[in-house]
């Protein structure tokens, strides 16, 4: 007779009902003890097992099939390669960073080296002076050999280091030798690499670039090559885009700086603005947009990297007379030393003290502009009446001299030496590229355009919360 589980735990209460049920003849207490125990781990066993019977088994036809593949890929001899150093011979290689507050002591005990006298030899020799300035973050290693003696010190104080063009990094060594210590400076090349990311506009330029995993010298070459396109002071939005193709620089696998931004794309407020890299003689170059006009404009729209507008041009109170007057520049207000740059080519028409203005640059440029860089804590050292002055050269630093509240520059933008509003006003743009400039310019930047695209592409088609990073 087939019983389901049901039946057979009904069966077994019963059993267990009759034996704790009181017994016609007095059993020992001792017996009854022993039975009891007995009962209650049989009926933990019956549980037991009546929940394993009640468990549907899988059915082992309707698994996929296992399938196990070997397959041997033979070497030749000329792929195997065995190296002729004993592993006894290869040094140990620890590294650490420097630590803000470290001293030579906690780094070296880190490192766990223990030379006698090296900490001596380096707080005293002059060749080592490079280790007197630890600076945070850099790196610092030591390579021991198999009985923990030191074979070198290694301090890299100058990850990237640039020099006629070329990127190296500089890095400290010290050595142990029959009667002590010696110490060299070491400078070795690094390697060049191409990266790319995109990013979207949250709350600031520096956020999102930051979220990117952008160095910040990109960030400002990005801000100073469309600064006459962008006022990243006022007309950034939320949800601006932008895609950016740089350079950066590695040493031993370890990143040793950014180089030059090689092309960027950015949307602000529905509108598209680009930039690529051209170098006609690959000595010299400018930045263009991906139709050829160059992107050095004649003016830049603004002095000073990145502040705040604290007084527009036109009619206002003015702050000290309490009267109703018009105000014939725009102040950008930032802390006393901020460093100002002149907005285009052209020749120092005045530098000295003007009255209201106190420390105040006049450039004449070219025809009929000029401009005005006014209220500096000091003027560039040197500069003076005649000096030809580049785009981007400095003037001089933001201060509160003559008729200002606080620190801030006012900039004017002068036509025939009337004051117009500069940041509404059409600024001029330099020529466009010759048509045999123009040819090798296509032929150029066409790696680059087409990596914009991709990056187009991989932004506007990853969930939004994915598109701050690319592949870098």
């Amino acid at each position: 007779m087939n019983r389901g589980p049901n039946s057979l735990v009904s069966s077994f209460r019963r059993k267990v009902a009759a034996l704790f049920a009181p017994q016609a003849e007095p059993s020992s207490r001792g017996g009854a003890m022993f039975r009891r125990t007995l009962v209650v781990s049989a009926l933990g066993l019956f549980v037991g097992a009546a929940a394993l019977g009640m468990v549907q088994q899988p059915n082992h036809a309707d698994l996929p099939p296992m399938r196990l593949i070997n397959s041997e890929l033979p070497l030749e001899s000329s792929q195997v390669q065995v190296s002729t150093t004993p592993a006894t011979d290869a040094p140990y290689i620890s590294e650490t960073r420097i630590r803000a507050g470290d001293t030579l002591a906690a780094v070296l005990q880190r490192l766990e080296i223990d030379e006698s006298g090296l900490q001596s030899f380096l707080t005293h020799e002059p060749s080592a002076r490079s280790i007197y300035k630890l600076y945070p973050g850099r790196a610092v290693q030591a390579a021991t050999d198999a009985e923990g003696k030191l074979v070198w010190l290694r301090y890299i104080h100058t990850p990237g280091n640039e020099s006629n063009g070329q990127v190296y990094t500089k890095m400290l060594q010290v050595e142990p030798t029959a009667s002590g210590f010696k110490a060299q400076e070491l400078t070795e090349n690094t390697e060049l690499q191409t990266r790319v990311a995109v990013g979207t506009i949250r709350s600031s330029l520096f956020g999102a670039t930051d979220a990117a995993g952008i160095p910040d010298s990109i960030t400002l070459q990005m801000a100073d090559i469309l600064s006459a396109k962008i006022d990243f002071l006022r007309d950034l939005r939320q949800g601006d885009q932008f895609r950016v193709v740089y350079e950066t620089r590695s040493h031993d696998g370890r990143y040793a700086g950014a180089g030059r931004l090689l092309a960027v794309e950015f949307i602000n407020g529905g509108k598209t603005y680009n930039a690529v890299w051209f170098s006609a003689d690959n000595k010299s170059g400018s930045y263009y947009d991906f139709d050829g006009t160059s992107l050095r404009g004649a003016f830049l729209r603004t002095a000073l990297k990145f502040t705040r507008i604290s007084s527009t041009f036109g009619m206002r109170m003015h702050p000290i007379h309490k009267t109703w007057t018009g105000h014939k520049g725009v102040d950008y207000a930032a802390p006393t030393g901020t460093p100002i740059h002149s907005t285009a080519d052209g020749t120092v028409d005045f530098a000295g003290w003007q009255n209201g203005y106190g420390n105040v640059v006049i450039v004449k440029h070219h025809g009929k502009y000029s401009t005005l860089y006014a209220h500096q804590s000091r003027i560039a050292p040197g500069l003076k009446k005649g000096d030809k002055i580049a785009q981007g050269d400095l003037v001089g630093y933001v201060g509160s001299t003559g008729w200002a509240t606080g620190p801030h520059l006012h900039y004017e933008f002068r036509v025939d030496n009337q004051p117009i509003d500069p940041l509404s006003v059409d600024l001029p743009v330099a020529r466009t590229l010759e048509p045999a400039e123009a040819r090798a310019f296509a032929q150029a930047v066409a790696p680059y355009k087409q990596q914009i695209e991709l990056l187009t592409q991989f932004q506007t088609t990853l969930p939004e919360a994915t598109t701050s990073v690319a592949s870098r």
